[in-house]
């Protein structure tokens, strides 16, 4: 067999060269937490967090699994740290219309000092407005006024009393008030003395009765204006007694909060309240809902703290519903019936992030579109608004707080597909997410990036408390992180994946009792994790060791070849060989897919196998007509197949067919082919290496075991150690072929286009493809001979 395009241990894989690292354990490195390898997408990112213009909010696109989220957290609170605090935010009672609580704005850290000061203004105000009620002076007002009262008042029924005297009546006190009643020797009259006057005495009785009721009417009314009057001057008394307690403690306050004219605003508004409603401060007095808790409107409700707030804030919200993000009203039932005020408003994210950042996953945010359509509407009107989603019922009333003017930068995560989508579809998308930072989802793996990837290790066992790394460990996870990426030339920004393994290796170090992890604890966390998600693939290798599935690792065999896929199930990924086989017969029926036919195939799979005909046109049938019928198939493939990386294993089974001539089955293939016979770059390539020579290593390796892959994926090889070390001990093969004949020479063993050699295969004196025209011709010949329908007879 030609040893042409077979690569070298070293091509297999790219080995850290660890003995460049400056350093002998990760304990010794001066890491950062700057976003590593992601210059585009730092760029944008810089820029928006720079521009203060409205809209140029930030989408950070990039794969899930990046460790996005904790990275540009962290690259925000570095950028933070050196802006300013912004304000507190507090919800106050509005005194003139309780519905809409007035949001009020103070300096950093003065929100709390504030809200303290209010309430032991209550406090104070509790204490001192009874004392004052407990003065001399207070009771000498009081009594005058009492005195004064009673004075008028006996003066005024004195007289109604002295004419019902002169005309022989009286004024008695009875339950339903003061009545009339004449007397007789002195004595109220008795209904049978009253009944025994003639009708002339009756009727001069009832007048002057009647005369003298509308005189104590007129006196009842008159006593009632003095006793208005009277609580009216106790009323002012009383006022004038809490207006003095309330502006010796108040103006105090306003002087200190002189700068804030909106608490100063709220002072003068309480003050006048706490004035009008004196009586909540006398103990046994006031209206029985303020005796609920009659202080709880002078509180304040700190909705913002930033007391302990260095820089801007920076936050993360996990769960953006609806009232996570904007703030909700909270509501406490009272006699069976739900009521609220201003103290159960609570923030938002969107109020916590306000003058800072807000970090939102759109995947999150777009699960609730409530949440999507108000973070909308904040940002075009400027202001987070709290209100109540509309319901089918309406359960109690609720408040209107004023809003809060919003000056937040919001940094979406998300996919690129659903950026896509929601530019496409949503018309205010473009307009308030101006800036796209695009994380790609590797970077070169350069020596300056394999140091960052050295950093980013040490900023994790610093971080987390892990056991820190020698040199050959973290030159393991530079490894791992070409393996993640699929390139030679890469590293994978998966930093969430990268950041397990870390993990994973200090506690396999840890159980081996190791204090410094090294390379066999980072190779045992990755066999590891493949050990704990890779049942499935041990369950088919099992099937292929008890021969349920047919897969031939040795002999030759005409028309059959062994093609290589990728499975993904759930977070692990394998290579599994497949048989493909074709048969050729006469006819006219051209190249079919036995999986395209029966629906099995995908629109990729079946453009490949069409490529396949239009490389046997391009190739053979030059000169006279291309007659016959063909067959291609995956056998025991019961499940959709898509791709058209198997399209030169087709075409390599489709010729064997044709020319008779066997294929060595030790030698699995991968690859697509053009109509020209080129073999292009596919996927997968070091998973579907693998998967081939665990099926090989399993039935033992012969020596004259390998793949065949496209020469242009080269730089994708990131092979195991073990496979790697079977290629250098030639127990393995992997070569690297640019075209279907380099491919088919080493199959056959035949050259593609000249006599084999010594007479060794007498139907391929002109090689492959010339086996492979003579057996064309024949095919048209005969099918002419039959008149050119005939049954179909396979070889």
């Amino acid at each position: 067999m030609s040893p042409v395009a077979e690569l070298s241990p070293a091509d297999l894989t790219r080995v850290c060269d660890d003995s460049r690292f400056l350093f002998e354990t990760t304990a010794e490195l001066q890491f950062s937490r700057q976003i590593i390898g992601q210059e585009r997408g730092t760029r944008a990112i810089e820029f928006g967090i720079g521009i203060s213009s409205p809209g140029f909010n930030i989408f950070v696109l990039g794969m899930s699994g990046t460790g996005r989220t904790t990275t540009i957290e962290r690259f925000l609170q570095d950028r933070a740290a050196a802006s300013t605090v912004p304000p507190d935010w507090v919800y106050v009672r509005n005194f003139q219309d309780l519905r809409r609580p007035r949001a009020i704005r103070l300096p950093p850290g003065e929100g709390a000092r504030f809200r303290d000061a209010m309430s032991g203004l209550v406090e104070d105000l509790k204490r001192q407005i009874p004392k004052a009620f407990e003065t001399e002076e207070y009771k000498d007002a009081l009594a005058s006024v009492s005195q004064e009262l009673e004075a008028q008042r006996n003066r005024v029924l004195q007289d109604v009393r002295d004419q019902a005297a002169e005309q022989g009546f009286a004024i008695i006190r009875m339950p339903q008030g003061l009545i009339i009643t004449p007397l007789q020797d002195g004595k109220p009259m008795e209904l049978e003395a009253y009944q025994a006057l003639s009708a002339e005495e009756q009727t001069a009785l009832d007048t002057a009765r009647q005369s003298l009721e509308r005189n104590l009417d007129d006196a009842l009314g008159t006593v009632a204006e003095l006793e208005q009057g009277a609580r009216e001057r106790i009323a002012i008394l009383d006022q004038g007694v809490a207006s003095s307690v309330a502006d010796h403690l108040i103006e105090p306050l306003k002087k200190e909060w002189a700068a804030e004219e909106e608490a100063v605003l709220h002072l003068e508004l309480q003050r006048n309240d706490i004035i009008a409603h004196v009586e909540d401060f006398r103990p046994g007095e006031g209206d029985e809902t303020a005796k609920r808790d009659p202080f709880r409107r002078y509180l304040v409700n700190l909705i913002v703290d930033h007391s302990e707030t260095t820089g801007a804030p920076v936050i993360v919200e996990s769960n953006p519903t609806y009232h996570n993000l904007i703030g909700r009203i909270e509501y406490e039932v009272r006699h069976g019936v739900p009521t609220t005020d201003f103290t159960n408003i609570k923030a938002g994210a969107l109020h916590r992030g306000n003058g800072g950042y807000l970090v939102l996953r759109a995947s999150d945010l777009l699960d609730d579109p409530d949440s999507w359509q108000a973070l909308k509407r904040s940002l075009l009107d400027g202001q987070v608004r709290i209100e109540e989603m509309a319901t089918g019922s309406i359960a109690a009333k609720t408040l209107d707080p004023e809003p809060v003017p919003l000056d937040t930068k919001i940094v979406l995560l998300g996919s690129a597909s659903l950026y896509y989508m929601l530019f496409a579809l949503d018309e205010d998308f473009s307009k308030l997410f101006k800036v796209k930072a695009d994380f790609d989802s590797d970077m070169d793996r350069t020596p300056e990036n394999e140091e960052e990837v050295a950093l980013f290790v040490a900023g994790r066992c610093h971080d987390e408390g892990l056991r820190h790394f020698d040199r050959r460990s973290v030159g393991r996870i530079v490894e791992y992180g070409s393996r993640l990426s699929g390139r030679q030339d890469k590293l994978a920004t998966r930093f969430g994946e990268l950041a397990d393994v870390v993990r994973e290796a200090s506690y396999w170090a840890g159980q081996a009792g190791r204090e410094i992890v090294n390379a066999a604890d980072v190779g045992r966390a990755i066999e590891e994790r493949v050990f704990r998600a890779n049942l499935p693939e041990e369950q088919l290798r099992q099937q292929v060791r008890d021969g349920m599935l047919f897969i031939d690792t040795s002999g030759m065999v005409v028309g059959q070849l062994n093609g290589l896929s990728v499975i993904q199930i759930g977070d692990h990924s394998f290579g599994q060989p497949s048989r493909v086989t074709a048969r050729t017969c006469m006819g006219s029926a051209g190249v079919v897919s036995i999986e395209r036919e029966v629906k099995l195939a995908g629109p990729i799979h079946d453009r490949g196998v069409l490529t396949l005909i239009g490389y046997l046109g391009g190739r053979y049938a030059q000169s006279h007509p291309l007659s016959l019928s063909a067959t291609l198939a995956f056998e025991q493939n019961y499940t959709g197949i898509d791709g058209d990386s198997a399209s030169s294993t087709e075409l390599y089974a489709l010729l064997s067919s044709l020319s008779n001539l066997p294929v060595h089955q030790g030698i699995a293939v991968t690859g697509s082919v053009d109509q020209w016979g080129n073999i292009q770059p596919i996927g997968g390539v070091t998973e579907k290496i693998e998967g081939f020579f665990d099926v090989c290593a399993a039935r033992g390796l012969t020596g004259d075991q390998g793949v065949i892959m496209p020469a242009a994926n080269k730089r994708d090889l990131v092979l195991r150690e073990d496979v790697v070390q079977a290629a250098a001990s030639g127990q393995f093969h992997v070569w690297a072929v640019e075209t279907i004949d380099e491919g088919l020479e080493l199959l056959t063993g035949v050259p593609a286009d000249k006599a084999a050699p010594d007479g060794a295969h007498p139907d391929a004196e002109g090689g492959v493809h010339g086996a492979v025209q003579a057996r064309l011709r024949q095919l048209a010949v005969d099918l002419e001979a039959f008149g050119g329908e005939q049954p179909e007879t396979q070889d």
